[in-house]
C-alpha cells in the first residue's frame, strides 16, 4: 500500500482560459485569480519506512505543524514577514503571509507513534515507520 494524497485544502484554480487570458506578465493579474501555492511532494517507499519530502525553502522548523489525525498525516505550516521601511517622509510596511496545509491517508501498516520529520535545506522530510501487519487467512465458505 501507498501513501494517498487526500486534500491540501487550497482554493480550485480558474480554468486554464482564465489563467491565459489574464497573464501576470504586467501584474494587471487580479490577486484573486493567482494560482495558490502548495509545496510539492516525493513520496517514496522501501521495506521499512515511507518517506515523505516537502520542498518548503524559506520556512523554519518552528513553522512546521505535523500531526496525526483521524489516521490523517497532516503537514501545516504558517508564516507571517513584515517588512518596514522609512524615507525622508514616509513609511510602508508590508506583509506577507504563506500557509499551506497536506494531508496523507496513512496505510494501516504504519506505525503513527513513531512518525519522525527533520527539517534541513530547504526540504521538509517526515519518515513514517511500516509495522508488520499480519496476513489473515481466508476462510472458503460453502455456498448452498
Amino acid at each position: 500500500m501507498s501513501l494517498i494524497k487526500w486534500r491540501d485544502r487550497t482554493l480550485p484554480t480558474v480554468n486554464t482560459f482564465f489563467d491565459n487570458f489574464f497573464r501576470d506578465d504586467d501584474n494587471l493579474y487580479p490577486a484573486f485569480f493567482r494560482e495558490r501555492t502548495v509545496p510539492a511532494v516525493n513520496v517514496s517507499e522501501d521495506d521499512k519506512y515511507f518517506r515523505i519530502a516537502m520542498a518548503a525553502p524559506g520556512l523554519t522548523r518552528e513553522d512546521f505543524h505535523v500531526g496525526v489525525e483521524r489516521n490523517m498525516l497532516v503537514i501545516k505550516s504558517e508564516k507571517e514577514v513584515e517588512k518596514e521601511e522609512e524615507e525622508k517622509t514616509w513609511t510602508r510596511k508590508e506583509y506577507n503571509y504563506t500557509a499551506f496545509e497536506r494531508s496523507f491517508w496513512m496505510p494501516e501498516n504504519v506505525l503513527p507513534e513513531k512518525i519522525s520529520a527533520t527539517y534541513r535545506d530547504g526540504i521538509l522530510t517526515v519518515t513514517l515507520p511500516k509495522k508488520e501487519v499480519e496476513v489473515k487467512k481466508t476462510k472458503a465458505i460453502e455456498v448452498k
